[in-house]
């Protein structure tokens, strides 16, 4: 059963102390009266002009500054610093253990500080850290300025996922955390372009074109932190940019699926609730996995092209396209994603169109640059595709502001995880082809794949047992987890006989058989979609009270 009422209206049932209450006679409200599709689509059309640009924006140059270090390498950084390959590889992965560290008490520090204040705070540290990191001498140098941009930085990935969760329902959240995180290819084709034409003021006033890459990347981060702190809106209940029309228009999509809870202070329970909740450790596992391939491929893919037969110049301009075709897919994945309302199909395809880019890699091998260079843009696309998916479908399924914004941190985290090991990955002694460092990638988003359909298998479990709820009673935790609240709003009232009936008849290994059958049937229909040889309309005909 959903956190409504379908007998009252679809109104929402109120919840004392996260104990599961009968409701009592309730009479709507005329604050919860349903409201235009028009003016609604009016609305979120002025916040997506108004936010989704901008915050992409901040996080292209976050990753921009995070990654130049790939970039840099080519233009004289290692040489000039002494470095080995090992000590390079600690200073790719050093900045992830500073990232991971602070990304949890960083999304604590934006609730109290509120978005505005704190993102343009983050900014100003880390735009310092970068500039300050043209002046190193010495390796050990680099290491510790890397471990602290990590320790600035881990607040704005995390940050904005729970910062766009409180301006979008559950429904639209995918596509523009996707377009948001598509800054990431965005800056990996634009860092390699602009990397080219700053190496070119080698020697200029005496820095060398490492140097100049770190300074002139840094600056963009810095202006911004000004604007920032001007124009960025806080929440919907205070922005200027709405009408109040306009904002009661937002708070009551957000509300209509929020679940059970309303909670909007900080809350200690649900903090501990985060950590306790084995569904945060599922997504967390699966983003780890994708994000590990993802950021190995960010930091090596100018020395895998370059391994393929490019020289350094060309090599970073080549950078590039991979990158613009991971962008379009990305989005387009995340666009069919928040369309059909599902999350675990879309990712698992992501997560095997890596696996393959991957496998060809190795196979093809021997086979010319070109071939090569096809199947590293075809492992770039399903690497980053997945990240957004993983971290909707996290963000989509806790109800709860507090415990939203934790797990959404910790998810990050463990993601970030991923990030250390990436720099292990491709070794220096592994050039020209990397065989070893595609071989392990491969086998990641395979597990990737096979990981997030058991977890697609939990928690349609989990939405089973919703279902068997009696009408008027208000489960907390499984409202919340682990199923799709707008479905299940909709369409729990006429299925929630069906539900009971097929469950009453059903074994432990036949619900497990069923459960893998929805989840292998739609995967069968999005490859369909995805070659145009059908639609992807199947969704809401198979298994449609199900979100997973």
């Amino acid at each position: 059963m959903s956190a409504y009422d379908w007998k009252n209206n679809n109104q929402p049932i109120t919840l004392e102390n996260a104990q599961v209450q009968p409701v009592a006679s309730y009479q709507p409200s005329s604050e919860h009266t349903e409201v235009d599709n028009t003016a609604v689509k009016r609305v979120v059309r002025k916040i997506d002009i108004r936010i989704v640009p901008y915050v992409s924006l901040l996080y292209l140059c976050s990753y921009l500054d995070r990654v130049n270090i790939g970039n840099a390498k080519l233009a004289g950084l290692t040489e000039d610093l002494n470095m080995n390959n090992s000590m390079y590889s600690v200073a790719l992965s050093i900045f992830f253990v500073g990232y991971i560290l602070f990304e949890v008490p960083a999304n604590v520090l934006l609730k109290l500080f509120g978005p505005r204040r704190w993102i343009a705070i983050i900014m100003l540290t880390w735009g310092a850290i970068m500039a300050s990191m043209a002046a190193v001498k010495t390796s050990a140098g680099l290491i510790v300025a890397r471990f602290f941009l990590g320790v600035a930085e881990a607040g704005l990935f995390p940050g904005i996922i729970y910062y766009l969760s409180l301006w979008y329902p559950r429904h639209l959240q995918t596509l523009r955390v996707s377009i948001f995180y598509s800054a990431s290819t965005v800056a990996g084709a634009f860092g390699g372009v602009l990397a080219f034409g700053i190496v070119q003021m080698d020697g200029v006033y005496g820095l060398r074109g490492w140097q100049w890459i770190f300074l002139i990347e840094a600056i963009p981060t810095l202006l911004f932190t000004i604007v920032t702190y001007v124009i960025l809106p806080e929440y919907p209940e205070t922005a200027k940019f709405l009408t109040e029309e306009e904002r009661i228009i937002v708070i009551r999509q957000i509300e209509e699926h929020s679940g059970c809870s309303k909670e909007k202070v900080f809350a200690k329970s649900q903090l501990l609730a985060a950590f306790t909740d084995i569904r945060v450790y599922f997504y967390g596992l699966i983003i780890l996995l994708a994000c590990t391939c993802s950021y190995s491929l960010s930091l090596f893919l100018p020395s895998i092209i370059l391994g393929i037969g490019y020289t350094d110049t060309i090599a970073q301009v080549m950078s590039a396209p991979p990158y613009v075709f991971a962008c379009v897919f990305t989005v387009a994945m995340a666009y069919f994603s928040d369309r059909h309302k599902q999350r675990a199909i879309y990712l698992m395809c992501a997560s095997l169109v890596g696996s393959l880019g991957f496998a060809l890699l190795i196979a093809l091998r021997n086979k010319g640059s070109t071939a090569m260079y096809i199947a590293a843009t075809i492992a770039t696309c399903g690497c980053f595709a997945c990240i957004p998916l993983c971290t909707v479908w996290n963000a989509n399924n806790h109800g709860e502001h507090t415990k939203r914004a934790v797990a959404i941190a910790m998810v990050a985290g463990m993601a970030n995880v991923g990030g250390i090991i990436s720099g292990q990955v491709y070794r220096g002694e592994d050039a020209p082809l990397y065989t070893r460092g595609h071989t392990i990638c491969c086998v990641l988003m395979g597990a990737a794949a096979v990981l997030t359909l058991i977890t697609r298998i939990h928690l349609q479990r989990e939405n089973l047992r919703r279902d068997q709820l009696a009408p008027g009673v208000c489960d907390d935790d499984v409202a919340c987890e682990g199923g799709h609240m707008y479905d299940k709003v909709k369409r729990v009232g006429k299925l929630q006989n069906d539900m009971q009936a097929l469950n009453s008849i059903m074994t432990v290994p036949q619900i497990w058989s069923h459960a893998l059958i929805g989840s292998i049937l739609p995967l069968i229909f999005v490859m369909r979609t995805f070659f145009n040889v059908g639609t992807a309309c199947f969704s809401d005909y198979l298994y449609p009270s199900f979100y997973s």
